[in-house]
């Protein structure tokens, strides 16, 4: 990805859909760095080597902008949740495994992760309005899959208690604090990072599971 100091040159008409994936990784890095209020349509294009008429032959709007990366980090997220669940059985072991998934995903893509789960989008709720809720059906298109998965164990009798979903819900809480918070704050003193990430996934273990 390209640093947001960096202007991406022009390029000639054709090239289409390569451009709007240059619009989408400008904003990225953009919103990550200031948040989605700070940054303006004309900034995001000066990165992308475009102007800023140019920019919305592509999105109408800086919401719709960050909406699309929104729905493109829970893609990802899903993918790989759903990769994870593929001959999956409701045992400890894949337990931890899903946990890891979430984990890593934050990790590998730390300013999508920002973008989506990280950053006020609106104070008055109008970014949800203005891009027709698509984030938070993605959102929760991928949290229904941790709603699953833990509604397996607690079919299993394997749940620590009744409530799947303040179990689920309490589960994704403590998965967003440690990445969070490594995204955040890396010049923080953290122990060895898979021991942190080992320990933590075992505490939520320790308080899901029986």
């Amino acid at each position: 990805m390209k640093s947001p100091q960096t202007r991406s040159p022009r390029k000639p008409k054709g090239h289409g859909a390569e451009r709007r994936e240059e619009i989408l990784d400008a904003a990225q890095s953009l919103f990550a760095q200031k948040g989605v209020h700070a940054v303006s349509t004309r900034q995001i294009a000066e990165i992308a080597g475009i102007s800023q008429p140019a920019l919305y032959a592509y999105f109408t709007t800086k919401d719709d902008i960050a909406a699309e990366l929104c729905v493109r980090a829970f893609a990802i997220l899903g993918q790989r949740m759903a990769d994870a669940r593929v001959g999956y059985t409701p045992t400890t072991e894949n337990f931890d495994r899903c946990l890891r998934v979430y984990i890593d995903f934050g990790l590998d893509h730390p300013d999508a992760y920002r973008v989506a789960f990280m950053l006020e989008k609106s104070i008055d709720g109008s970014f949800l309005e203005k891009t027709g809720g698509k984030p938070m059906a993605a959102g929760k298109e991928v949290f229904q899959v941790f709603v699953e998965m833990v509604g397996e164990l607690h079919a299993g009798g394997l749940m620590a208690g009744d409530d799947v979903m303040a179990a689920t819900q309490s589960l994704w809480a403590g998965l967003h604090g440690l990445v969070s918070l490594l995204i955040a704050r890396p010049e923080f003193p953290w122990i060895e990072r898979e021991t942190l990430i080992a320990t933590h996934v075992a505490m939520l273990r320790r308080g899901a599971l029986k």
